[in-house]
Order: structure tokens, then C-alpha cells, then sequence
């Protein structure tokens, strides 16, 4: 069948070059004789993939010098344990709850300390982000958390909210490096890889460097201190290095195609594709609060399970594969990622109205 548009929510679309890149470079990479995957952490060749992704990303989000990027395992669920253990230092957080993930990581939080749900968009099936321009920001918070796209859900705060000069914590995982950002805004940014960066089983964090310490939640194991990771450069133990390898291949390709605000532009271009389509479909209907919606996750239904179910089908039979909603949710979602291409927007709404057409 060839290469499909690949809508899933991650794992997900990579870009086609960068994997063209990477299986001419299996067996033999750059004249080592051997491939990432067979390589020592510990060697030259891998030392420099890990600088080069390192400097390639700093370049991208304009990453401050007093802030430190480590790639990590355990994915973001493993940061929903990490940031409490290790910046809940009065055992107080602020949680604004916009998804399932923002949910999670609250109710991880609960095991470390006083977490509270200062706003939730959990009446309306998470389909606004609450205004955030004036809440109760708890007095002696140690942080203020929030998921800034939400994968499920389709939403994205377009305004970071206001923290009363708290420190403001965000997973970017379905999100990163999409748009440009103000790192400097933030505290902790991380982000699993695996949506819009690379493979599977990396999460990037970049956290500023004076919240690194050792004065951490007591019995916080060793490999879940920022302060180990960040002290051994990311290679306190065997990393990640394919996954590492791959994303500074799309680091690349990223600067390549202009950078950050270049991909912003394009993303929204894609999306409006998507979004106008859906605004004036009889058939079809987004399922979230215009002002509040993804460039990323674009969620849709048809109102009838059976007709979304016909949906899915037939859409995989035409090659516009994992349109099939969160299971939490149902429906269907399109996730249109850096590396979707717009010909995949413009023919899966082509299919759309003919499948509008068809059932009306």
C-alpha cells in the first residue's frame, strides 16, 4: 500500500526524509562500521549526536543559558512523579486541570504533597481551557502545573496563565516545537518525544538551573533527581541513543524547514484546512470551543457512533489511518503533527465530503 497519512496521536508521523536518512545510516553510521543502535554511550560518535541534538534544540527554542536540557526515560508519566518529588519543597502545587494527562499528574501529585485544582474544564468535557487570568494561586505554592495542548481533548492555552509569580510548570508533549516559545516564561518544560519529535521512549525536559538541587522529597530514588541527570550531562546511565539519534535528525530537519515560527505558520495553514472544513460540514462537527482549539489534535464527530465507526473504516481503506478518537472519548481525531503533511489535510477533507456526500 505504500506509505499511509498516519493521523495517530503518537507514536506518529516522522518526517519521511529523516527516516530515509536513518536506514541509509543502519548498518554503517558515519564510517563507524556499526549502527546508533549497536554504539557505546560512552563514545566519541555517540557524544557528539547527543551535543549536536543538544545544540540544535537550544537553537530552535532560543533556550536560555541558565537552563539545562536532559533526555530522560519513563516518558511524561514519569515527570508527573518527578516534578513533585523534586520541587515540592513547602509540599504545596497548583494544578489546572484541562485533560487527562493535567488530571494525572494532579492526582500523582497527591502522593507528595498538597496538590490543588485551582481550574478544570472537566464540566464541560474538557472542551475550553478556563480563563486563567485571575485565580486562586495558593500563597505558599511551589509551582503552578499545566498540560499545554491537550492530546485527548484537542484544546491549547493560548495565554499561559497568570501564576501570581509563581513557578509555572507545562507538559508540551503533543505540542513541542510546533510554535515558537518564550522558555524564560517557565520553569520546567518537558515534553514526551514521541508525538510531534521522534520515536517512542524519550521525554526532553528543560528546567532552569537554579531548581536543581539535592534538596529533594526524602526517598526520591536516584534516577528520578533532576540533579543526576543534569550533573552527568544526560548519561548518568545507558540513555535512550537511537531515540536521542532520531530526534536530533528532526532538530535538523526543523531548522531546515525555517525553524519554529516557519512550522508555526504551516501548522496553522494545515489546521485551518481541517477546521474550516469542519465549521461548515452538515455532517461533521469539532467538538471544541473555537477560540481554545489544537493546531495539533483535532477532534470531530458525526453525532452517530455507527456512522463514526463507517468513518474510521473507510477512511483506513483510502490510507488516512488512526483517525479513531481517544478511547475515553470516542469520535474521531486528527492529529496533524510538524511532520503531517498538508496534502494529508487537504486529501483527508476531500474525502470527508465525499463521505458527507454519501450519508447525508
Amino acid at each position: 500500500m505504500g506509505r499511509v497519512y498516519n493521523f495517530s496521536a503518537g507514536p506518529a508521523v516522522l518526517p519521511e526524509e529523516v527516516l530515509k536518512e536513518a536506514a541509509e545510516e543502519m548498518l554503517d553510521y558515519k564510517g563507524t562500521g556499526m549502527s546508533v543502535m549497536e554504539m557505546s554511550h560512552r563514545s566519541k560518535a555517540f557524544q557528539e549526536i547527543l551535543d549536536d541534538a543538544e545544540a540544535d534544540l537550544r537553537e530552535l527554542l532560543h533556550i536560555p543559558d541558565n537552563y539545562k536540557v536532559l533526555f530522560l526515560q519513563g516518558g511524561a508519566h514519569q515527570q508527573f512523579a518527578m516534578i513533585p518529588m523534586n520541587l515540592m519543597k513547602h509540599k504545596v502545587a497548583d494544578y489546572i486541570v484541562t485533560g487527562q494527562w493535567a488530571k494525572r499528574a494532579y492526582q500523582e501529585a497527591q502522593k507528595y504533597g498538597k496538590a490543588n485544582k485551582i481550574a478544570s474544564s472537566e464540566d464541560k468535557t474538557f472542551s475550553y481551557i478556563p480563563d486563567c487570568s485571575d485565580l486562586p494561586v495558593s500563597d505558599d505554592a511551589d509551582y503552578v502545573y499545566i498540560c499545554e495542548n491537550n492530546t485527548i481533548y484537542g484544546t491549547k492555552f493560548k495565554t499561559l496563565p497568570n501564576t501570581k509569580g509563581k513557578l509555572l510548570v507545562a507538559d508540551v508533549s503533543s505540542c513541542f516545537l510546533s510554535e515558537p516559545m518564550d522558555v524564560s516564561k517557565y520553569g520546567v518544560i518537558y515534553g514526551g518525544v514521541q508525538k510531534n519529535v521522534g520515536p517512542a521512549g524519550m521525554v526532553i525536559t528543560i528546567i532552569r538551573e537554579d531548581l536543581i538541587t539535592e534538596d529533594v522529597l526524602p526517598g526520591t530514588p536516584t534516577m528520578l533527581t533532576y540533579k543526576t541527570h543534569a550533573d552527568a550531562g544526560s548519561l548518568y546511565n545507558t540513555p535512550n541513543c537511537y531515540c536521542i539519534y532520531m530526534c536530533g535528525k528532526v532538530f535538523k530537519w526543523l531548522k531546515k524547514q525555517g525553524g519554529l515560527e516557519a512550522m508555526k505558520q504551516y501548522n496553522e495553514k494545515k489546521a485551518k484546512i481541517l477546521y474550516d472544513f469542519l465549521d461548515g460540514s452538515a455532517l461533521f462537527q469539532g467538538t471544541v470551543v473555537p477560540k481554545d482549539r489544537s493546531l495539533m489534535n483535532v477532534p470531530f464527530v458525526t453525532g452517530n457512533d455507527e456512522l463514526d465507526a463507517r468513518f474510521i473504516k473507510e477512511a483506513a481503506a483510502q490510507g488516512f489511518v488512526n483517525l479513531k478518537g481517544h478511547r475515553s472519548v470516542g469520535g474521531m481525531r486528527a492529529s496533524i503533527y510538524n511532520a503531517m503533511p498538508i496534502e494529508g489535510v487537504e486529501k483527508l477533507v476531500e474525502f470527508m465530503k465525499k463521505f458527507e456526500e454519501e450519508n447525508r
